[in-house]
């Protein structure tokens, strides 16, 4: 099977089966958010028209360097926000012929993690972080058992405050899967968070939240610098990579400054 370029129009036509892809869409329309890292703006970008179905399945995404050169990044950054939709089925990579939406795009869910650091600033508030604890965890069969992991395997335990404007917005417990994250061994995260540091250098293909609503223990409320018992919003994040257990995080906010909204549109 052979692929050519036609001259006149940016389509490509398979020979063997006569189908013709869809046009390759002008960088130039793609327009970023300002919120949040550029890598993850490049993402929403380019998954807003996957799921409205402005582009349909088979519809040949621009290329790296044009996308580079359009949103003034480097290709690494660009490849970092294709990579994650592809890992999510909504786009696949096609020797010769580049990236195209899959099919059935529009049905597959969208997962994006946050860094807490762009959702305050993204509310006005100025971010800070604080390191509280930073440990290799020798034994601890209820950590392994939130983990997924067994007993031989080098656990990972970190607890840090995020505030927003000097109060205290989220305290952060996590637990990381030393031998899925060699790189992390050694690492005290004094002035980087956790969060931030594993998106950058661990891939994850799969992630699960859990949301609910808990009591603040003394530990916890000392950080959130809430009473003890305090309702608290919490959300319980895991993420795999390849069915491997990467990281586990406890994630608690204060019940009386936090809340859930979400926007939906019917796929058409």
């Amino acid at each position: 099977m052979t692929i050519k370029r036609a001259r006149s129009q940016r389509t490509y036509r398979q020979r063997d089966s006569g189908q013709t892809v869809a046009p390759i869409p002008d960088p130039k329309t793609i327009a970023l958010d300002g919120v949040g890292s550029i890598w993850l703006q490049i993402r929403r970008a380019l998954t807003q028209p996957i799921l409205s179905g402005a582009w349909p399945p088979g519809t040949r995404l621009p290329g790296e360097l044009e996308l580079t050169a359009q949103f003034g990044t480097s290709r690494m950054t660009v490849n970092k926000a294709i990579q994650s939709l592809a890992g999510e089925g909504l786009v696949r990579r096609k020797p010769k012929l580049g990236t195209v939406v899959a099919e059935r795009a529009q049905e597959r869910p969208v997962f994006e993690i946050w860094q807490i650091a762009d959702l305050i600033e993204r509310q006005g508030g100025v971010y800070e972080y604080r390191l509280i604890d930073c440990k290799k965890l020798k034994d601890d069969p209820e950590k392994r058992l939130l983990l997924g992991v067994d007993p031989k395997t080098p656990m990972l335990w970190i607890r840090c405050l995020h505030l927003s404007s000097g109060q205290p917005f989220q305290l952060e417990e996590r637990l990381v899967n030393i031998a899925a994250a060699p790189q992390i061994a050694g690492r005290r995260f004094n002035r980087v968070a956790p969060g931030p540091w594993l998106l950058a250098h661990v891939p994850w293909t799969d992630a699960e939240h859990k949301i609910s609503a808990r009591e603040a223990t003394a530990a916890v409320a000392e950080q959130l610098k809430v009473p003890v018992g305090a309702a608290c919003l919490v959300v319980d994040r895991r993420t795999w990579n390849s069915g491997t257990p990467v990281t586990y995080a406890r994630l608690w906010h204060s019940g009386a400054q936090h809340s859930l909204s979400g926007h939906f549109q019917p796929i058409r």
